[in-house]
């Protein structure tokens, strides 16, 4: 890499790209140009890039355009059809080589490992890079990045993703979507316990925040509690990130997984967010589950 590489990633060299600028991508964005980068942004609804272009991002006209004028492209967008769709039948041909893609999206590792393929037949690299952390953890640069592909092109990149919180090497491409996969599973069914346990607590007549703070010290506190509790009691459904993503993110380990694994416990947490989004709520954030807990129980907020 440092042959192909002999300049550094600077905030003053370095001709960055940015494709999804939603509620996590934006943050990450726009903590990117607060770092003195200069990002060029691409967005399918212009007034959506407003934000970032009163920082001082330019507004690419298409896919290609930001591509070809490009060292490194970020992308973060919403399912795997729309990476295939975004990164192998735009981006790809319009590449340069030596370009590097950063794919952000939970997506499949299969995919990730042919786009890693499709890259190096151009000369180019991929990285497939999900994170978790939330809204909050994308505002204030504290995410888990969980990254595979090349170490050599992971380690010239640390300067950016330094920028975005902690990096957490993985191994091989398509390994860092795996990895958030196996992470979702854990903040699914951690969601389940904390929404039972908070239903449980008002139907006991207790009162929830003493609840959640008497137990947040012990083995029942979590991130997820962390990040999420006071937003449940609060009624605070604005999502970090989309409840019909958990049923995508968790459906590529209980039904598309690479390995045959039985998973009764992320089947049961899929199931009922499948019933946030049949609810018609899955497009607030994933906190929202207490709801479906809530009206198994009689409970309507």
């Amino acid at each position: 890499m440092s042959s192909r590489y002999p300049t550094p990633v600077t905030p003053t060299r370095t001709r960055i790209g940015w494709i999804g600028i939603g509620v996590m991508g934006g943050a990450m964005a726009s903590r990117l140009i607060s770092a003195g980068y200069a990002l060029t942004i691409y967005s399918r609804t212009a007034s959506n890039a407003a934000p970032l272009l009163s920082l001082g991002a330019k507004l690419a006209a298409s896919p290609s355009d930001l591509a070809a004028s490009t060292d490194i492209i970020f992308t973060m967008i919403g399912h795997p059809c729309d990476v295939r769709n975004l990164v192998l039948d735009t981006l790809l041909p319009s590449l340069t080589p030596n370009t590097v893609i950063i794919d952000h999206t939970s997506s499949h590792p299969a995919l990730a490992r042919q786009i890693y393929h499709s890259a190096l037949e151009k000369n180019c690299y991929s990285i497939d890079a999900p994170v978790s952390g939330a809204d909050i953890g994308a505002k204030e640069g504290k995410l888990a990045i969980f990254a595979g592909g090349d170490a050599e092109v992971m380690n010239w990149l640390k300067p950016l993703f330094d920028v975005l919180g902690k990096t957490n090497y993985m191994g091989s491409a398509g390994k860092g979507q795996s990895c958030k996969i196996a992470n979702q599973i854990v903040v699914g069914c951690n969601l389940v316990g904390l929404s039972e346990g908070l239903v449980f607590a008002e139907k006991a007549g207790l009162d929830k925040e003493k609840f959640m703070e008497a137990v947040r010290g012990g083995a029942a506190g979590s991130m997820a509690m962390e990040l999420f509790g006071k937003r449940m009691i609060g009624r605070d459904f604005r999502p970090g990130g989309f409840a019909e993503y958990m049923v995508k993110d968790m459906g590529m380990g209980v039904d598309e997984g690479d390995e045959v694994v039985v998973l009764p416990g992320a089947a049961l947490s899929k199931q009922l967010f499948c019933g946030m989004v049949a609810n018609g709520d899955g497009k607030l954030g994933i906190q929202g589950l207490i709801t479906v807990i809530e009206k198994i129980n009689g409970i309507w907020g």
